[in-house]
Protein backbone atom coordinates (compact mmCIF):
# COMPACT_ATOMS: atom_id res chain seq x y z
CA UNK A 1 0.00 0.00 0.00
CA UNK A 2 1.14 3.45 -0.68
CA UNK A 3 0.85 6.97 1.31
CA UNK A 4 -0.32 9.88 -0.65
CA UNK A 5 -1.04 13.32 0.55
CA UNK A 6 -3.75 15.48 -0.33
CA UNK A 7 -3.35 19.42 -1.29
CA UNK A 8 -4.70 20.01 2.02
CA UNK A 9 -2.84 17.94 3.98
CA UNK A 10 0.23 19.67 2.66
CA UNK A 11 -1.13 23.00 2.97
CA UNK A 12 -2.11 22.60 6.47
CA UNK A 13 1.37 20.94 7.67
CA UNK A 14 3.00 23.38 5.58
CA UNK A 15 1.00 25.78 8.34
CA UNK A 16 2.55 24.00 11.00
CA UNK A 17 5.69 23.38 10.23
CA UNK A 18 6.32 26.73 9.49
CA UNK A 19 5.19 27.65 13.22
CA UNK A 20 7.34 25.29 14.30
CA UNK A 21 10.45 26.66 12.41
CA UNK A 22 9.86 30.14 13.96
CA UNK A 23 11.51 28.81 17.47
CA UNK A 24 13.59 26.19 15.85
CA UNK A 25 14.18 24.37 12.82
CA UNK A 26 15.53 21.67 13.73
CA UNK A 27 11.97 21.25 16.08
CA UNK A 28 10.40 21.41 12.53
CA UNK A 29 12.51 18.79 10.89
CA UNK A 30 12.55 16.29 13.25
CA UNK A 31 8.60 16.81 13.99
CA UNK A 32 8.31 16.25 10.04
CA UNK A 33 10.77 13.38 10.00
CA UNK A 34 9.04 11.70 12.99
CA UNK A 35 5.47 11.81 11.84
CA UNK A 36 6.28 10.55 8.18
CA UNK A 37 8.31 7.41 9.99
CA UNK A 38 4.75 7.41 12.41
CA UNK A 39 2.24 7.55 8.91
CA UNK A 40 4.81 4.17 7.86
CA UNK A 41 2.87 2.01 9.95
CA UNK A 42 -0.29 2.45 8.12
CA UNK A 43 0.79 0.65 5.11
CA UNK A 44 0.97 -2.73 7.33
CA UNK A 45 -1.73 -2.00 9.60
CA UNK A 46 -4.74 0.51 8.30
CA UNK A 47 -7.22 0.17 10.78
CA UNK A 48 -5.55 0.49 13.64
CA UNK A 49 -6.60 3.83 14.58
CA UNK A 50 -10.31 4.95 15.57
CA UNK A 51 -12.86 5.33 13.02
CA UNK A 52 -13.50 8.83 12.17
CA UNK A 53 -15.96 10.80 13.85
CA UNK A 54 -16.93 13.01 11.37
CA UNK A 55 -17.68 10.14 8.87
CA UNK A 56 -19.67 7.28 8.87
CA UNK A 57 -17.41 5.95 6.01
CA UNK A 58 -15.29 2.51 8.03
CA UNK A 59 -12.46 3.74 5.74
CA UNK A 60 -11.88 7.16 6.89
CA UNK A 61 -9.89 6.83 9.81
CA UNK A 62 -8.51 9.07 12.09
CA UNK A 63 -4.06 8.88 13.45
CA UNK A 64 -3.82 10.71 16.68
CA UNK A 65 0.19 12.47 16.72
CA UNK A 66 1.16 14.60 19.19
CA UNK A 67 -2.08 16.04 20.24
CA UNK A 68 -2.89 16.63 16.23
CA UNK A 69 -5.39 14.57 14.23
CA UNK A 70 -4.52 13.34 10.66
CA UNK A 71 -7.44 11.85 9.31
CA UNK A 72 -6.83 9.44 6.58
CA UNK A 73 -8.84 7.49 3.45
CA UNK A 74 -8.05 3.74 3.04
CA UNK A 75 -8.51 3.13 -0.98
CA UNK A 76 -7.58 -0.30 -2.45
CA UNK A 77 -4.08 0.45 -2.98
CA UNK A 78 -3.23 3.58 -1.67
CA UNK A 79 -3.83 5.00 2.14
CA UNK A 80 -4.37 9.32 1.53
CA UNK A 81 -3.62 11.02 3.69
CA UNK A 82 -6.54 13.85 4.13
CA UNK A 83 -4.85 16.72 6.57
CA UNK A 84 -3.94 17.68 9.79
CA UNK A 85 -5.47 19.40 12.41
CA UNK A 86 -4.49 20.27 15.84
CA UNK A 87 -8.52 20.24 17.16
CA UNK A 88 -11.13 18.62 16.64
CA UNK A 89 -12.16 20.70 14.30
CA UNK A 90 -11.42 19.52 10.68
CA UNK A 91 -14.39 19.64 8.32
CA UNK A 92 -14.21 16.84 5.39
Amino acid sequence: MQINFSKRFEREFLEIYMYISEDSFSSADNFKSELINSMQILKDFPYMYRKSKKSNNKNIRDMIYKKYVIPYKINENEILILGILKQNIWKA
